[in-house]
């Protein structure tokens, strides 16, 4: 944890944070408790009692969604109000606001795709808010957002706007910040990240290291679930990575990382992260959770680090009792890729359900070759099983279409988003929106 929860310091600084959460809270739901409560503006909430109609702002928002589209110029005129008004925010992101942006527009999209289902927009942006806390967040900086989203809408549309426009978005944004400040508050226990400390660093090829870190306290998680960790290295910038095993009596959590990029955070981890180095981790998440229901056998579909889920789910399945036949696809481009051969090959012998079909993209000696997803829709009909898919975007999409075009219903596909943050679609995407891809 990165705080010592006795120090007054930070008890202080909590309960600032559950008096601001009380506080804003109010406000959106009680408009009469808003100083402007007296004169009519966009996006007054309905009265008090009355739920919140999402499928009407839904389809406001989509029928004008031409004055706004793409989301990458009214997000940059948000970032820009805000920080005109408020300079000091600027500091709460990392130097590169890249992230921040792709991560806010599928944001919008999944708010507006989903605003006829509240009770879906709630559970995800309520732990969005609890993940947030990692972030220096604080529920008057929705207030911020808020004002600049109102701004940003001004400028984008123009002489098109409206304030049956601006109304809609407001009301959407004020819903899910609701859900947000109760995710946040209700997690107040808990710390908003956790310190760790590498205990290994070992490299399985030039690009591809795997990583032990022990957490100072104990990290609450389970098998199938990520995080999201911080180097020193890269301050305020916080990528999301899969843990790569059951929990264990020691609190020791592995992670494989790929390096993607030169400059970001996999090329620290890999290439300028030793064991004795500091690292931070933010809340377990992911829905990608083995179910209890012993009647149905498993399919696990993994290609890349995508293994490292796999894995931690294979090593949940060996502990309990009862063991489903379980049938485990991985996909690598060559023979040399599968890097966790050990472990696979002692999972393998130690668990009798366990039947393994390698896949290669190139070479030979594996019992299928070409795409994973093609393989695994080649080997026949899944509609009897429970599916998770983890891997990179395009082999995570390409197989879940498969298995969904072979009677598999999607609510027993699992996967979680690529990039750690949004769940996945459950129906085609409005016109115009990107496709979810969806991965570990």
């Amino acid at each position: 944890m990165n705080t010592t929860r006795s120090d007054g310091h930070d008890e202080y600084h909590a309960l600032l944070a559950r008096r601001d959460a009380m506080r804003l809270r109010q406000q959106l739901l009680s408009p009469s408790a808003r100083p402007d409560a007296g004169t009519p503006r966009a996006g007054a909430r309905a009265a008090p009692g009355q739920p919140y109609d999402g499928a009407a702002d839904q389809r406001i928002i989509t029928r004008q969604l031409p004055l706004v589209t793409p989301f990458g110029k009214l997000i940059g005129h948000l970032y820009d109000a805000m920080f005109e008004r408020h300079p000091y925010l600027r500091s709460l992101f990392p130097d590169s606001m890249e992230f921040q942006r792709v991560h806010l527009e599928r944001a919008f999209w999944y708010l507006i795709e989903h605003l006829d289902r509240p009770r879906e927009v709630t559970d995800f942006c309520a732990r969005l808010g609890r993940d947030h806390r990692k972030l220096g967040v604080r529920p008057v900086h929705f207030e911020v957002f808020e004002q600049a989203l109102a701004e940003a809408l001004r400028r984008g549309a123009g002489a098109h706007w409206s304030e049956e426009l601006e109304g809609a978005w407001l009301r959407m944004v004020r819903f899910a910040v609701t859900a947000m400040v109760d995710g946040a508050a209700g997690a107040l226990g808990e710390p908003p990240y956790w310190n760790g400390t590498v205990t290994a660093h070992e490299l399985r090829g030039p690009d591809l290291a795997v990583l032990r870190v022990r957490p100072a306290e104990p990290f609450p998680y389970q098998a199938g679930q990520y995080t999201r960790i911080q180097t020193p290295l890269l301050p305020l910038t916080w990528r999301p990575y899969s843990i790569a095993c059951a929990p264990r009596p020691d609190g020791e959590l592995e992670f494989h990382v790929r390096r993607t990029a030169p400059g970001g955070v996999s090329d620290a981890l890999v290439t300028r992260t030793r064991a004795g180095d500091q690292l931070r981790l933010g809340p377990a998440q992911g829905s990608m959770v083995l179910d209890d229901d012993p009647a149905r056998d498993v399919l696990i579909v993994a290609g890349g680090t995508g293994w490292a889920t796999a894995r931690a789910l294979l090593e949940e399945l060996s502990r309990r009792p009862l063991h489903r036949t379980t049938h485990l696809f991985v996909g690598a481009r060559t023979l040399d890729d599968l890097y966790d051969t050990a472990a696979l090959a002692r999972l393998e012998k130690n668990c009798s359900w366990l039947r393994v079909v390698p896949v290669l993209g190139e070479g030979s000696g594996a019992a299928e070759s070409g795409s994973v997803s093609d393989a695994v829709t080649r080997r026949g009909d899944w509609s009897g099983h429970t599916a998770y898919v983890s891997g990179p975007p395009l082999m995570v999409t390409s197989a879940v279409y498969g298995l969904t075009a072979l009677a598999l219903p999607p609510d027993r596909v699992h996967h979680d988003p690529v990039d750690g943050t949004l769940p996945p679609a459950t129906r085609p995407s409005l016109p115009g929106s990107p496709v979810a891809i969806t991965g570990g």
